[in-house]
């Protein structure tokens, strides 16, 4: 039985030439792997209002949601995921690893350094190479 793919909206915060990453948290699914920001999406609740909600309980800030500039379904062994990635302006707060393993500020070229995901590889690829 195929199941639907797990709905994932994530920001794509810039500031000062920089990008945010998140690592995810040790223990879970790809756990220790660097991501951008986000999570999974409510039933009841638009991609924007899931990306406002995750990032405001992950990381402690608010912020408004822009274009959306990434869109993508991968499958893994065990399951599939739909990510939406949204050019995300920080409003309020410092990001703090509330519900993350650590939080980066890193140049983009610098981005293949890290671990991602197989499904963010493609985006890691294209903010590197500008």
């Amino acid at each position: 039985m195929i199941s639907l793919p797990i709905e994932v909206s994530a920001g794509l915060l810039f500031r000062d030439g920089l990008i945010l990453i998140t690592q995810r948290k040790m223990g879970t699914h790809l756990g220790g792997f660097w991501e951008f920001p986000g999570g999974k999406r409510n039933p009841d609740e638009s991609w924007e209002g899931c990306l406002i909600r995750e990032l405001e309980e992950e990381l402690g800030i608010l912020v408004t949601v822009g274009d959306l500039r990434f869109e993508i379904t991968h499958s893994y062994s065990s399951k599939s995921v739909h990510l939406r990635f949204y050019l995300c302006t920080l409003v309020r707060g410092e990001p703090q690893p509330i519900d993350c393993e650590a939080v980066l500020w890193v140049r983009p070229v610098d981005l293949p350094l890290y671990t991602f995901p197989e499904a963010d590889e493609a985006l890691v690829r294209l903010l590197a190479n500008g």
